[in-house]
């Protein structure tokens, strides 16, 4: 259900502000002595981002490890208490603003309670960190569909896929037929929905991907595909919710 955390792999930048250096300066009314030794001004801004490089390193390595543990602390809770896990993830981010798992597992929890438009800003939020992350770009396309956000929907599922790592594709490819068929294009509904059907193990119930494929066949005209994915759902989800919706397909297809 979640992605496992990611390596801390993160560059962290700090800026420092350089500080003009006279060679005099004025100590209790007086000018400072002339022993003072000057140091060049580019070896003090050496010293200088070093120093502070040192410091910001021993920060962010602190916050890294309280974001994991929030992070786990969320991922622990998500099913029993998903409103401990909420929290969690909040501090989680609080700690580490780049924690891209926890802004993915907060706009689930976001999702879940209908609150699409933060869970929306949540999972933009974690492609922003990791352009490459295809379940974050799964979700925003669900997201978006439950918006009547469509085309930008199919946009999201297609970068989801761009990614040859995605680990469960089918579900893209799935969600990529229902938007193509609301839109209207069977035809590469279908082909999303074939898509589907390739990856193994599935991660989608294969009655429910007949299902649409039938479905979509039935209103291409394509008859004898349309009743041979049918009656796999028939097979693969007896008695079943699917099936049900299968079986009044099929009566359609025998008037």
């Amino acid at each position: 259900m979640t992605r496992g955390l990611a390596a801390m792999h993160d560059v962290w930048l700090c800026r420092t502000h350089a500080l003009p250096v006279s060679p005099r300066r004025r100590v209790h009314g007086r000018s400072s002595s002339a022993r003072l030794v000057r140091i060049p001004c580019a070896v003090a801004l050496c010293l200088g981002v070093m120093l502070v490089l040192g410091g910001c390193v021993t920060v962010t390595e602190d916050k890294l490890k309280k974001a994991k543990g929030y992070y786990q602390e969320g991922i622990a809770n998500l099913d029993a208490d998903p409103q401990q896990a909420f929290v969690s993830f909040q501090k989680a981010i609080q700690a580490d603003p780049r924690h891209k798992e926890a802004h993915y597992s907060l706009g689930r929890l976001y999702a879940l309670q209908r609150k699409y438009r933060q869970a929306e800003e949540e999972f933009r939020e974690a492609i922003r960190i990791d352009p490459d992350y295809s379940e974050a770009h799964n979700y925003l396309g669900a997201m978006l569909a439950l918006q009547d956000r469509w085309t930008d929907a199919i946009e999201s599922y297609r970068r989801a896929l761009s990614n040859p790592l995605y680990a469960t594709p089918d579900i893209a490819w799935f969600n990529l037929g229902l938007a193509l068929a609301h839109e209207g294009d069977m035809e590469k509904a279908t082909q999303a929905f074939e898509d589907a059907l390739r990856i193994n193990p599935p991660n989608v119930q294969p009655a429910a991907i007949h299902l649409e494929l039938g479905r979509a066949y039935y209103k291409l005209g394509y008859d004898t595909k349309a009743r041979e994915e049918l009656t796999r759902v028939s097979s693969l989800d007896k008695g079943g919710e699917y099936a049900a919706a299968a079986a009044k397909l099929i009566d359609r297809l025998r008037r």
